[in-house]
């Protein structure tokens, strides 16, 4: 009697047979009736990903001993081995110029080694010349910033020098030539002055309050800037300069402020001490109070 086979991935099912009225018969012919599973397939040995514990999980529902399994697998191999030695057979001449074709190639592929030597050692050069060109843009940085800052305070130090000689020439400290711009301050002043006296009747002659202010002005700006620069050699090798033009400054000022007094000219008085305030004298401005009132 003919075999059938089932699907593993089903349950078996046992097809309808006559009975028998012999039991021997019968248990003869079930044996040979029973369903058979279906041979192994080739299409798993064929999928790239295929691996044996993979493929061994997808027989769990296998109605098969586990030697009948084993003596199947083995088989399969078995045809897998005789079809590859029937290909290499077949293929026997393509093998032998496959061969002869990769003769040489030990020699292109000491030439790629060689060249790649040659290139990496190239990029290593490469690598120390910037890195060499890095460290040196990097000082040339560091000398610009260096400069940088030296130009500032060197424009500080010409700012400080030209306001300080300002004032002294100002003060009549030191000797300066007379220039059209000097005549037209003066001029200002004296301007400044009538108007003071307009407001002052009896009050004539004096320090000019326009000017002291001026210089007091100057003075506060050589002040800020020596503030920034104190500990500069240029700047403490000019103190005795700058004692020298406070001295004069708050000479005059008091100048100005006894003549003012001796006048009776009470707004020229207060004038004088808002100078002396702005310049943060007032206390000596105050000394020169008392001094008048002994």
């Amino acid at each position: 009697m003919s075999r059938f086979y089932i699907d593993d991935s089903s349950s078996p099912t046992s097809p309808t047979h006559p009975t028998s009225s012999n039991p021997s018969d019968s248990d003869s012919e079930n044996d040979d009736t029973l369903p058979y599973p279906a041979p192994l397939s080739r299409t798993p040995f064929l999928a790239p990903s295929f691996t044996p514990q993979s493929y061994l999980s997808t027989l769990s529902n296998r109605h098969q001993t586990l030697e009948d399994l084993r003596s199947d697998l083995r088989a399969r191999s078995a045809l897998l081995s005789r079809e590859l030695l029937d290909l290499v057979n077949t293929h026997y001449t393509d093998f032998l110029t496959l061969g002869a074709s990769l003769r040489g190639g030990d020699e292109k592929v000491e030439e790629v080694r060689v060249g790649l030597l040659g290139f990496g050692k190239e990029v290593g050069t490469l690598a120390e010349g910037v890195g060499a060109r890095e460290k040196e843009v990097a000082a040339l940085v560091r000398e610009r910033e260096r400069v940088g800052r030296g130009v500032v305070v060197g424009r500080r130090l010409v700012g400080f020098e030209e306001g300080l000689k300002g004032v002294e020439e100002g003060l009549g400290i030191v000797e300066v030539a007379g220039s059209d711009s000097e005549e037209e301050d003066e001029e200002e002043d004296e301007e400044e002055d009538d108007d003071d006296d307009d407001e002052e009747e009896g009050v004539v002659g004096g320090v000019s309050i326009a000017k002291l202010r001026r210089h007091m002005l100057q003075w506060r700006v050589v002040r800020e800037a020596e503030k920034g620069l104190a500990e500069h050699p240029f700047v403490v090798a000019q103190a005795p300069r700058m004692a020298k033009v406070r001295s004069m400054l708050l000479l005059d000022l008091s100048t100005a402020l006894r003549q003012a007094k001796a006048a009776g000219a009470a707004g020229r008085v207060m004038r004088i001490m808002k100078v002396y305030a702005d310049m943060g004298e007032e206390g000596e401005a105050v000394r020169v109070l008392k001094g008048l009132k002994a």
